[in-house]
């Protein structure tokens, strides 16, 4: 993604229907191509996953020196639904300074990458591991996370992640 969301757009969570494109051009050579499922709702959900992915956050509290931050841990909540489909909710995170919500610039190859990795798992592929390089910068701030709150962020909640 380009651009920080709009000020008033700032949420507790996204989903980046936008690049549904990219994931299915990501696993295109492996499986049929997916659906995205528009619902954020965990019920019908035949699979969920969570990991991390990479962003960038800018505070707007106008009133707070901080300008903005980058993460190395973006919680993400990956989903299976039946006949093919999947959604992704990229969870928010907060200003270390002033505790307003950031707003979001994600890092889509991490994200691309994430969540086809997820679906070609779920449909069966045997795949090597993806390396995850060690994490070099400040630590994850649980207190900030969104997905910590929700117990989904994998720093805080390692049942669902593997």
């Amino acid at each position: 993604m380009s651009r920080y969301p709009k000020m008033g757009r700032r949420k507790i969570s996204y989903m980046f229907p936008s690049l549904h494109q990219d994931i299915v051009d990501a696993v295109s050579d492996k499986i049929a191509s997916p659906e995205f499922h528009k619902e954020d709702s965990d019920s019908a959900a035949n699979n969920m996953f969570s990991t991390h992915v990479m962003g960038r956050f800018r505070c707007y509290n106008n009133a707070c020196p901080s300008h903005g931050w980058s993460s190395k841990m973006v919680a993400i909540w990956i989903r299976g639904y039946s006949m093919g489909r999947y959604n992704a909710v990229v969870f928010n995170q907060r200003c270390k300074c002033c505790t307003k919500l950031g707003s979001l610039k994600l890092d889509k190859e991490s994200y691309v990458e994430r969540v086809a990795y997820r679906l070609k798992k779920w449909a069966g592929i045997t795949l090597e591991k993806s390396y995850v390089a060690p994490r070099k910068g400040p630590p994850h701030e649980s207190s900030l996370c969104e997905g910590c709150k929700r117990g989904i962020c994998p720093q805080t909640n390692n049942s669902w992640y593997s």
